[in-house]
């Protein structure tokens, strides 16, 4: 709900948390969101979420309301290259309402935003390390485990199975692996220009997502690669999970103007 605001998505279908959105839910926000040229519906790949989309939009047709899909899948770690269409949606997704928004303020048509909105998924990946489980209120306990002085590299957001259990290490290191995942894919040359996203999981302290940026940020500077609208904080959080999500998406001249349009949101705000 943090996203909706000025140039950003205009209505949001809200479910029980780790839960899809009801049908009724998704209709509902598209019904809102609609203001006679149709509505692009942007979502992560989860099972719920692909069934509920599916059965509001033959909803809203039978309203005459022309409706368009963009799915998030750029958690690299969820499943190989050959099946990105597999990829659950992670932090990317708010690159994608970013953008997506900005294009729909710009009154392009909806085919327009849904293509654009594309570009800026299959432009990113995304990679989570978690160091320490959630609770879901209504169990009052986690529901998983990541054992003292491990952590879940290509952890999901839900607390989905990562990659690998590790050792822990230092910080450095932990940004240096998380670069090198969502970068295999990106294929930078010099005078590229990337946004990175670093988002905290709901229980890092913000000083500690900076320190693990500025190893990313350096990093990325010295393959002589522009940082552009660079975003650190609580975006893409997991109730109390301890941990971090790196994003990094690859902009072209339209990504770039878009990202850097005005947006005010609770949850995102970029000044003009």
């Amino acid at each position: 709900m943090g996203y909706v605001g000025h140039n950003m998505v205009d209505a949001v279908a809200v479910g029980e948390l780790f839960s899809s959105p009801t049908a009724k839910s998704f209709y509902d926000a598209i019904k809102a969101a609609d203001s006679g040229s149709g509505v692009c519906v942007l979502y992560g790949n989860y099972a719920g979420d692909n069934m509920n989309v599916k059965m509001a939009a033959r909803m809203a047709a039978k309203d005459g309301i022309e409706v368009t899909t963009v799915v998030a899948n750029d958690d690299v770690c969820s499943a190989p290259a050959a099946e990105r269409r597999k990829r659950r949606g992670v932090a990317g997704e708010i690159l994608m309402w970013k953008v997506g928004g900005a294009k729909a303020a710009t009154g392009a048509s909806l085919e327009a935003v849904r293509a654009t909105a594309q570009k800026a998924v299959d432009s990113t990946r995304s990679v989570g390390v978690g160091l320490a489980p959630c609770t879901l209120p209504a169990n009052g306990k986690p529901n998983f485990e990541i054992a003292p002085g491990t952590m879940e590299v290509g952890i999901g957001h839900h607390g989905e199975p990562g990659m690998e259990v590790v050792d822990l290490k230092p910080v450095n290191d932990v940004a240096d692996d998380m670069l090198d995942i969502v970068l295999a894919e990106q294929d930078l040359a010099a005078e590229d220009a990337l946004c990175i996203l670093v988002s905290g999981l709901g229980a890092t302290p913000i000083n500690e997502l900076y320190v693990l940026y500025d190893r990313v940020a350096s990093r990325i500077q010295s393959m002589d690669v522009e940082i552009v609208q660079p975003l650190v904080g609580n975006y893409f959080t997991s109730l109390d999970m301890m941990g971090v999500t790196l994003t990094v998406m690859r902009l072209d001249h339209e990504l770039r103007e878009l990202m850097a349009s005005e947006a005010i949101s609770p949850g995102l705000w970029v000044s003009a």
